[in-house]
């Protein structure tokens, strides 16, 4: 789980020191009609990190459950892929996007209640625990918390290449 949660701080770190000092404009400006602004990204993954977190305490509260070995053994890296499209499910989809200064705020606010979250258990508990992610299926805590920073680093990734197209359209 150290691992994880390194490569969380990590990722996070990188990509906040890629999103802090752009100009408001270019951040809520999208590379496309079809295209999220880094503004959407950063309010996805705030949305998505939120959720995760209450459905895990949700998952803590409940009695201890393990996932099957062949679950356990699903890689959550392929999340960081860009090679293929995935649709976010309706309820993580940026609709009101807040400003660059509050965006990056609840982006903040959400990983601290994930690292008070991880901080207030044990990594035991995080093994048998179930989460059922949309794509990936069953998996357990420790798998969820790597799934965040993959995540994460899919999104980095997806930000450069909008920062990229926003600095090719000028």
């Amino acid at each position: 789980m150290r691992r994880a949660l390194n490569r969380l701080d990590s990722v996070h770190a990188r990509l906040l020191q890629t999103v802090t000092p752009l100009d408001s404009k270019i951040f809520s400006q999208r590379p496309s009609e079809n295209e999220w602004s880094v503004a959407e990204i950063i309010q996805h993954l705030s949305l998505v990190e939120e959720r995760v977190t209450k459905e895990l305490g949700a998952a803590i509260a409940r009695q201890p459950q393990r996932v099957g070995f062949l679950r356990r053994l699903i890689p959550t890296s392929i999340v960081s892929s860009r090679l293929f499209r995935v649709k976010a499910p309706k309820g993580v989809n940026p609709i009101v996007v807040p400003q660059k200064d509050d965006a990056i705020q609840n982006f903040e606010q959400a990983r601290r209640k994930l690292k008070a979250l991880c901080d207030a258990h044990d990594v035991s508990r995080f093994k048998n625990l179930i989460f059922k992610h949309p794509f990936l299926g069953d998996i357990d805590g420790v798998a969820t918390i790597s799934f965040i920073g993959y995540h994460e680093h899919r999104h980095y990734k997806q930000i450069r290449e909008v920062l990229k197209k926003i600095s090719q359209a000028d």
